[in-house]
């Protein structure tokens, strides 16, 4: 099959619907319909269900949909990453303030590193990191987890920290020393865009969510270093047993720049921790 084809497929599996899969690919909805068909009929098996009512997908389309994706994203990020080959720089992925603060002497400590290129710092929403990576759009990115999906990355560990929560000044909580998790019970939480509904706002940025808790609409457990850039009309309290987050630096496994490896070895180094695997390997 062809890219153009297992586009197509994944517009319309993801949809369930070919009217709403052919107006997100910007084409009419009879050549989707063909294409499809002429797909199935080559590999010789079912993809999707089809009634008057609705489109479902098979076993076989549940394979295709999952390996599909990944096939798609591996051909974007060959192309980003042809193109980017032939420029001195590395593209580096974060989070608004997500950093833990070390930003600025990881790169230090790798501009004095012999044959330094630039570092570009792509800074965007919510859960973008992470694509942005997979896609070759960036060369490595500053994740956190469990909160983020570092699945098929290496990554060397750089720092660890309690969650605190933000909330707004006028809270009930706000002028205590400390609280626990219980004492959150029943408040509202937000929902990042891929975890499912919560009953919370969906939200995508870190923009956005400083204004919903200013307003009063959510709070949020975040990372204790993120106090330090918080607004006039948010605080921060410390929640004895609230979780941790580790932040880390995330590169693709099949990597092999060199640039790339410094960095990754600038950040370890600037972290304080041991690297446990050699960035050399990057």
């Amino acid at each position: 099959m062809d890219s153009r084809e297992l586009r197509y497929f994944v517009a319309v599996a993801e949809e369930l619907n070919f009217g709403r899969a052919a107006l997100r690919l910007g084409i009419a909805q009879p050549p989707l319909s063909r294409t499809i068909q002429q797909l199935e009929r080559r590999m010789g098996v079912a993809l999707l269900t089809r009634t008057s009512r609705a489109v479902a997908l098979t076993a076989a389309g549940e394979v295709l949909l999952h390996e599909g994706k990944r096939a798609l994203t591996a051909l974007k990020a060959a192309q980003c990453r042809a193109q980017r080959a032939g420029s001195p720089r590395l593209v580096l992925a974060m989070k608004p303030h997500s950093d833990g603060d070390l930003l600025e002497k990881i790169l230090a400590e790798y501009a004095a590193t012999p044959g330094a290129v630039e570092v570009e710092v792509r800074i965007g929403g919510i859960g973008e990191q992470a694509v942005l990576v997979r896609e070759g759009e960036a060369d490595a990115a500053l994740l956190r987890f469990p909160h983020e999906d570092t699945e098929g990355f290496d990554f060397e560990e750089l720092l660890t920290e309690p969650d605190v929560a933000i909330l707004p000044r006028t809270h009930r909580l706000a002028d205590r020393e400390s609280i626990t998790m219980a004492d959150l019970s029943g408040e509202q939480f937000p929902r990042w865009p891929s975890s499912p509904p919560n009953g919370g706002p969906l939200v995508r940025d870190a923009a956005q969510l400083m204004q919903l808790i200013s307003l009063g609409r959510t709070i949020a457990m975040l990372p204790a270093s993120t106090r330090r850039h918080l607004r006039n009309d948010l605080t921060a309290v410390a929640v004895t047993d609230a979780p941790t987050s580790t932040l880390a630096i995330a590169w693709p496994p099949e990597a092999k720049s060199r640039h790339l490896a410094a960095l990754v070895q600038a950040a370890v180094t600037a972290s304080g921790t041991l690297i446990a695997h050699p960035a050399a390997s990057a």
